[in-house]
């Protein structure tokens, strides 16, 4: 009796799924609640924002399942050839080193895309925190938080439910933000207007370039700059990087955005295997602080540079070679 009481637990959060929430939230669930899919024919979540686990975290999960089955069943929505993954593409992994042929689910039909990126997001919050999250999984988050896909009350509710599935409570106060601007999203995770700004723009990234972000072989300001370029740009930029083994500068990434609409190979090639020319570097002449207090003590910057503009252009004409 012991027993069917600890198995009738693990299935309470899934029973809440199984009620009418018709008038709640525009999805259905199968009747029964959970039903057992071949583990094949259930798709990753297209252009899925996490990583999947590696290592001894995968290898633990695996052993998990061997010794006690899958405890909570994955979420999926029906596609036309089949099921999308929205909540465990871990266990999916896990289960099929395994040597799992079914996993038990729970179905969402008619399912749209805006609702099923919540899903995506929601529960992968539940297993880990903000901060523990790469570059490109914040990203994805802040995106799925800022943009204005769903009402609150419709958020909230997904929010809910996956929550009781996953048996545990919801983190942050979702309830009281409605994420209408940048500042509003980034006072849940500490983060300035600002910084969510940037942190939106590297979902503007092909994936290749985020997974450099994350691994820390684009440097984040870098990736930026490249995130202004059109996708087939970014794509060409990748495979330059690539083949001619380079590691973007902040240089390379002004110059390549400062072509953006118009790059083509050649000028890519360019940029990534020269450095900047000496005239269109920047330049910064520093004067010595005793000529400094003996000529230009009380002066102003515009004051200061008419004097210099004046004195070098009557140096540079009694050398005769003035360059003016």
């Amino acid at each position: 009796m012991k027993a069917n009481s600890t198995k009738r637990k693990i299935f309470d959060a899934v029973d809440l799924l199984t009620e009418d929430t018709s008038s709640q939230m525009p999805v259905k669930t199968m009747k029964g609640g959970v039903t057992m899919l071949d583990i094949d024919s259930i798709k990753p979540f297209h252009n899925h924002p996490f990583h999947l686990y590696e290592g001894d975290r995968l290898d633990d999960m695996v052993e998990s399942i061997r010794d006690h089955g899958i405890l909570n069943p994955v979420i999926v929505r029906e596609i036309d050839d089949g099921y999308e993954m929205l909540s465990g593409h871990n266990r999916q992994k896990a289960a099929k080193i395994a040597g799992l042929k079914k996993i038990p689910a729970i179905i969402k039909y008619d399912l749209p895309d805006t609702d099923a990126y919540v899903y995506v997001i929601e529960t992968n919050l539940m297993q880990r925190s903000f901060s523990d999250l790469e570059i490109s999984e914040k990203a994805a988050v802040l995106k799925e938080r800022y943009d204005k896909v769903l009402y609150q009350r419709q958020r909230e509710s997904i929010m809910a439910e996956v929550a009781k599935l996953e048996g545990k409570p919801l983190k942050g106060g979702h309830g009281d933000h409605h994420f209408n601007n940048r500042d509003e999203v980034g006072k849940e995770y500490g983060l300035s207007g600002s910084s969510v700004g940037r942190l939106l723009k590297v979902n503007d990234l092909i994936i290749p370039l985020r997974h450099k972000l994350d691994n820390g072989s684009l440097m984040f300001k870098v990736g930026i700059q490249i995130s202004f370029l059109t996708e087939e740009e970014q794509q060409l930029v990748y495979e330059q990087m690539m083949e001619l083994h380079v590691k973007l500068t902040m240089e390379m990434a002004i110059k390549l955005r400062a072509h953006s609409g118009d790059l083509n190979l050649a000028m890519v090639r360019r940029y990534l295997t020269k450095t900047v020319d000496p005239k269109d570097r920047p330049m910064n002449i520093k004067v010595a602080e005793k000529i400094s207090k003996k000529y230009f003590k009380g002066k102003d910057q515009k004051t200061i540079d008419d004097i210099l503009e004046k004195a070098l252009a009557a140096w540079f004409a009694a050398e005769g070679s003035a360059d003016v």
